[in-house]
């Protein structure tokens, strides 16, 4: 009877202490979730008054990761003052270490996507020179991504090594890694060169975001770059997905590698009888009057003559390729309606000259 009693008395002061210490632990969550409210509702106010748009960024982006950051800090803090059994401490601990592991990756992965943010906010894609602005966006998105997948690998593996099963396992593999790293480095060869083609593409950047390319007789955009594969919008607004590794080992055309201004061809095929001055003269008048022309290059000149035709190169400038292709249509378009007009009889013909028979017989 005395032990049940003493038995009895201990479990109720353990059942006594837990209550308290949920009580407590509740209390200063709550105390906590009143600070957060009370400092938010100020800065929504700061934001209302002012253009800084950093601050609601700031604040929509570490909203969940600071109440969770909140709770266990409210649950860890009063255990300190109170004696709670092992039984329920020992696996509360690892919940928390493994908790608070994950919650400090997620807050520094709201960190690099703030930082890429607050970089690539300087920077417009929808200007014409957007050549730095191409840049600077290729290498964050490709940089943001390395370091994401690296913060995530960091904490699985200090997750993994809070359990001291796991972590004998893990010397035990390394005893062992000689045979399995070449067995899992010939396997995993193809992933690992995608993975160096993407730091290379990030590094050099023989490609950027937005960049006209022409890859597989395709003419498109880059749209995406990614560590392991390139996403290129066709013209039709189809997708042409390639690995990194096409950019390194393939050739391809990249028209705005060192700037968005490009120049615009129009071939023209005439008779021998066109007059090129009045050409020229209506290239420069088409240019003057559109604004899709640049004002930098004007070149009209005669770049081949076979035995049935005269080829003609118009050659003009444009701001980007998107402007160049709707310019040479444009010109295309106009000059031959000016030739239909004014010089029908400069139009591509086939010349057939017949002999009269009479001819013929006076040559003999």
């Amino acid at each position: 009877m005395i032990i049940d009693k003493i038995f009895t008395n201990e479990y109720s002061e353990k059942i006594g202490e837990l209550l308290q210490y949920i009580i407590t632990a509740s209390a200063v969550f709550v105390i906590f979730l009143s600070i957060y409210f009370i400092f938010t509702r100020i800065l929504k106010k700061i934001e209302k008054r002012s253009e800084f748009t950093i601050i609601t960024r700031i604040r929509k982006l570490f909203r969940t990761p600071l109440i969770l950051l909140m709770l266990i800090i409210s649950v860890v803090l009063p255990a300190t003052f109170f004696e709670i059994s092992e039984t329920l401490t020992n696996p509360a601990g690892k919940i928390m270490v493994l908790s608070t592991i994950a919650l400090f990756s997620w807050i520094l992965i709201r960190v690099v996507g703030l930082f890429k943010f607050l970089v690539l906010k300087q920077y417009d894609l929808d200007q014409k020179d957007n050549l730095k602005a191409r840049k600077v966006y290729t290498q964050f998105r490709i940089i943001e991504r390395i370091l994401v997948f690296v913060i995530i690998v960091i904490a699985i593996a200090l997750s993994l090594m809070t359990f001291d099963g796991i972590r004998k396992i893990g010397i035990s593999l390394i005893a062992s890694a000689g045979v399995t790293g070449i067995i899992l480095g010939l396997a995993a060869q193809k992933i690992i060169g995608s993975v160096l083609a993407g730091f290379q593409l990030a590094l050099t950047q023989p490609i950027r975001i937005d960049d006209v390319v022409v890859v597989e007789n395709e003419w498109g955009r880059i749209e995406e770059i990614n560590l392991t594969y390139v996403v290129v919008q066709i013209w039709d607004k189809r997708r042409l997905i390639l690995p990194t590794t096409y950019f390194i080992e393939h050739p391809f055309q990249n028209w705005t590698r060192t700037s968005a201004e490009i120049l615009g061809t129009v071939f023209i095929y005439t008779d021998y009888t066109v007059p090129f001055d009045a050409l020229r003269n209506e290239l420069t008048r088409l240019l003057n009057i559109t604004e899709l022309w640049d004002k930098k290059v004007n070149v009209l000149q005669v770049t081949n003559a076979t035995e049935k035709t005269v080829e003609i190169r118009a050659l003009m400038s444009a701001a980007d390729s998107s402007t160049a292709w709707n310019l040479r249509v444009y010109i295309r378009e106009n000059i031959i309606l000016f030739l239909q007009k004014n010089y029908p009889e400069s139009l591509p013909k086939s010349r057939v000259v017949i002999i009269p028979e009479s001819s013929e017989k006076k040559d003999k």
